[in-house]
């Protein structure tokens, strides 16, 4: 499989989006979307059309919003939908069991731990006796790099040193604000809400698995097709990936693509609105390649060590295909 050129981040696939007519040509290549109906890849979709980079790249886009991940990855698997974002490690667990399908990276960005600025917690080694708030449940990604990180730091088993609270992402964001949990481990955009209303961050993931010896971010969520899809459409796949990839270049560097999506974001107040966007940009993928996939690898060992089949699936190791090599940046 040939590796396409490295286009997506070019100042001329931008500059012609200026220079498109409204409307799609008979020739364009169509893509289903599956996302979740209030996930932030919607942003980059709606600042896409905004910038007319679809109509550029001559691809049309649908999408079909999911009230879980869970319902998007039925819809893949169903053929209800061509592509979705989801992380590595389920791609990887869907191969292992014979699936074809496939990543190309979307976000670096991750979550991390939240403390009120005046609570009890101003260290690591604080958490111990302390209440934790997690979104998701105990095999969930973040927590079990966080597991993983406490012990490397104290030798002690987080687990079973802390009290945890399990739930969804606006229950822990609600019970850090009301001080039922002392700290909260949430995804990013979550944790951007709990900066905004003045808590602050007590390490990232990203810090974390970076002293875990994982020296570079690995792209946990990525847009997820098959191959046989991709085989069958092969400029569809390469036209989506290049406006996408467009998409980000503008969003990580241009303050006027963010004000024109405002209102897709349902309107953040300014100290929300520029928390998102920090937080975006800071997940920004900006090179796609084998030292990427690397990184990717190493995370999934520290994941596997901790997390066990229940987060990893029976295999230990990466599958290979995993990441898709049909496409570099």
């Amino acid at each position: 499989m040939p590796i396409l050129t490295r286009r997506a981040f070019t100042a001329s696939s931008v500059a012609a989006a200026g220079f498109m007519t409204s409307g799609f040509s008979p020739t364009a290549e169509k893509i289903t979307l599956g996302l979740l109906a209030t996930g932030t890849a919607n942003w980059e979709i709606a600042a896409m059309r905004s910038l007319g980079l679809d109509e550029s790249n001559n691809i049309e886009i649908e999408v079909r919003g999911g009230a879980d991940s869970k319902s998007g990855k039925v819809a893949l698997q169903g053929g209800a939908v061509d592509a979705i974002l989801s992380d590595y490690i389920w791609v990887s667990i869907q191969r292992h069991a014979g699936s074809d399908l496939t990543f190309v990276p979307h976000s670096l960005s991750v979550g991390g731990v939240m403390v009120a600025p005046d609570g009890p917690v101003s260290t690591l080694e604080d958490l111990a006796g302390k209440t934790i708030g997690v979104a998701g449940g105990p095999v969930d990604k973040s927590w079990v790099i966080l597991q993983a990180y406490y012990k490397a730091k104290t030798g002690e088993n987080l687990a079973d040193s802390a009290n945890l609270k399990f739930g969804s992402p606006p229950l822990i964001n609600e019970l850090l604000g009301n001080g039922e949990v002392q700290a909260s481990l949430n995804f990013w955009h979550w944790n951007a809400r709990a900066k905004a209303a003045g808590n602050t961050e007590l390490v990232s993931v990203k810090n974390m698995l970076t002293e875990l010896g994982v020296s570079r971010s690995p792209p946990l969520l990525g847009w997820v097709f098959s191959e046989q899809y991709e085989r069958a459409n092969p400029e569809s796949i390469k036209r989506f990936l290049d406006a996408s990839y467009a998409t980000k270049a503008k969003l990580l560097t241009d303050d006027s693509v963010w004000d024109a999506i405002r209102s897709d974001m349902r309107n953040p107040d300014d100290a929300l609105f520029a928390e998102y966007k920090a937080g975006y940009r800071a997940g920004i993928v900006t090179s796609y390649g084998a030292e990427d996939v690397d990184a990717a690898a190493q995370s999934f060992r520290i994941m596997a060590e901790i997390g066990g089949s229940k987060l990893v699936g029976d295999n230990p190791d990466l599958a290979e295909g995993t990441f898709w090599t049909g496409y570099d940046i």
